[in-house]
């Protein structure tokens, strides 16, 4: 639970946006997750940034933030609220992103570094992707096709986003998954160990016209 350099929930800004979400007197700490999770959707608009170390309070100064930095914050403000958090990480397959980048696959990573949510929710952890509910239940919303607006930060929302191949064909992402790289204790060190998708020198100038463009 403690704050990070990505997630400085400690950071007035931060505290003050966790504060928003207590005041509408969530009964469970899954439900002050879901309310956190809409008041992000709504205050923060989605943009394709790529540095994933950018920490929260940024992305709410901001206004904006890519789908991993939005899910930051969502871990930011469950730790300011005493929610313990980790994360999962996972090498996907750079091909996930083709439909919905159709003119920049030759530009787009073969692998990328996703850092999944899980949050200890019943002296369970419980990942992200199931705060809505169970995956086999979420399954009825309807796959994920990765195109238009909707980013997987959205999708939880609404359908199951599975990793592992537990519910349906339709639902099921697990061919995209390269490899499962373990939990970790906060995304930091996840992107310690294995780095961010793009070196510092090509994510500059991308993250400069990316994270402008909206999602």
């Amino acid at each position: 639970m403690a704050a990070t350099p990505i997630l400085d929930w400690r950071h007035p800004r931060v505290l003050g946006f966790t504060a928003e979400v207590q005041d509408a007197d969530p009964c469970t700490d899954r439900t002050f997750l879901i309310t956190a999770h809409q008041l992000i959707a709504a205050r923060v608009r989605p943009v394709y940034a790529l540095n994933e170390r950018q920490s929260v309070s940024t992305t709410l100064a901001l206004g904006r933030g890519s789908c991993s930095q939005r899910l930051a914050l969502l871990e930011a403000v469950a730790r300011g609220d005493g929610i313990a958090t980790r994360v999962r990480g996972l090498l996907i397959d750079g091909r996930f992103w083709h439909p919905r980048f159709p003119r920049l696959r030759p530009l787009i990573p073969r692998q990328v570094v996703l850092a999944w949510p899980e949050f200890l929710l019943d002296d369970q952890w419980t990942a992200v992707s199931e705060l809505y509910g169970e995956l086999g239940a979420l399954r009825a919303g309807g796959r994920f096709t990765n195109t238009g607006g909707e980013t997987l930060f959205d999708a939880i929302a609404r359908t199951a986003v599975d990793w592992d191949g537990g519910t349906c064909s339709s639902c099921d992402l697990s061919g995209h998954v390269l490899a499962d790289l373990g939990c970790f204790a906060a995304r930091d060190d996840l992107f310690d160990k294995h780095g961010q998708t793009l070196c510092l020198p090509a994510r500059i100038p991308a993250d400069l016209i990316m994270r402008r463009r909206t999602a």
